[in-house]
């Protein structure tokens, strides 16, 4: 964590901005973000636990769902203690260091789920499009090489973001307008010329995640072809079903995500809390509705839930009885 250590300033501190002009409203407001938190966790995390535990569900399809639980997981937590310590105690000071902790890692997800929608693109093409080698291709061991190169991925485009951030000096004490630190605001505010981090931060933008909305277009309309290609209508109609939820996790995770840069880079006379609302949508919204969408939408999904919910109910006395039942 020493990267982060040598920026200096008068102060040593950014603030956090929950929702700019509504500071009075903060103890209401915070009542549905606290519930929209505790379904992204518990909701996650379930899906999460199922996957793991279920070895029926130890397929290609669930194992890189599992990723994108996990991914979602991990960035609840990243802004969890910044958002409810500004609407429930008012704590809006934040040192340089732990905001561009907190900045890395939400920055550094983000890619990851975008990565992980882009793999789940893939694994529907490869069962649509070319079902007899869909076995042969995702093995357990490409599953895992797969894994890796996305966790990668983030650490080395970050990187020279993470090298500029450490050689500058920032203007402390001004306000963000994000309850979470969010590198386009952040930058704004160095002693140096913030355009090289911009740009790089600009040609992720553009580079990384536009690459994987045209792979991901691309994937649907060989999808697509192959789909209208089927004469049975059913088999049509099954084909592109187990697309929806994948479709649904695309949208909204870029929409907000393009809203959002878009709202920072390009249209600088937005107003702060239709910025702090759009960022709280973008890394909200994501893992609050995947697992309603995956729950709702997935049969086996939904039905190891409700498994996993009825044992953990009886557990008691006869918990070796019921560890047989599971699977």
């Amino acid at each position: 964590m020493a990267i982060f250590n040598n920026t200096t300033s008068s102060s040593s501190n950014f603030l956090l901005t929950a929702f700019p002009g509504l500071e009075r409203a903060h103890v209401w407001i915070s009542i549905p973000v606290c519930c929209l938190y505790t379904i992204a966790l518990l909701g996650n995390g379930m899906i999460f636990l199922v996957i793991i535990t279920k070895r029926r569900l130890h397929k290609p399809m669930y194992y890189f769902l599992s990723m994108l639980a996990a991914v979602d997981l991990c960035l609840t937590i990243t802004t969890l203690p910044t958002v409810l310590g500004v609407l429930w105690f008012h704590t809006r000071e934040i040192s340089f260091k732990a905001c561009f902790i907190q900045m890395f890692f939400v920055h550094a997800f983000s890619l990851l789920e975008s990565s992980v929608l882009v793999t789940m693109a893939f694994d529907r093409f490869m069962a649509i499009c070319n079902p007899l080698n869909y076995a042969a291709t995702l093995t357990d061991r490409m599953i895992l090489v797969i894994a890796l190169v996305i966790c990668i991925r983030p650490v080395v485009f970050l990187l020279p973001i993470v090298v500029t951030i450490n050689t500058a000096s920032f203007h402390g004490g001004h306000e963000l307008s994000h309850p979470f630190c969010y590198h386009p605001e952040v930058i704004k505010y160095t002693y140096s010329k913030p355009w090289i981090s911009n740009f790089w931060g600009l040609f992720l933008q553009l580079y990384l995640n536009g690459t994987d909305v045209l792979f991901i277009l691309f994937s649907y309309v060989l999808i697509l072809r192959t789909v209208l290609s089927i004469v049975a209508r059913k088999k049509q109609q099954k084909a592109l079903s187990t697309c929806v939820c994948h479709i649904c996790a695309v949208t909204v995770f870029y929409v907000p995500m393009i809203s959002l840069s878009l709202a920072h880079r390009l249209f600088h006379s937005t107003p702060r809390v239709l910025c702090s609302t759009l960022a709280n949508i973008y890394l909200l919204l994501p893992p609050v509705l995947n697992p309603i969408i995956y729950s709702l939408k997935t049969k086996t999904i939904r039905q190891a839930m409700f498994q996993l919910l009825q044992s953990k109910g009886s557990w008691g006395p006869n918990v070796r009885g019921l560890r047989g039942r599971w699977d």
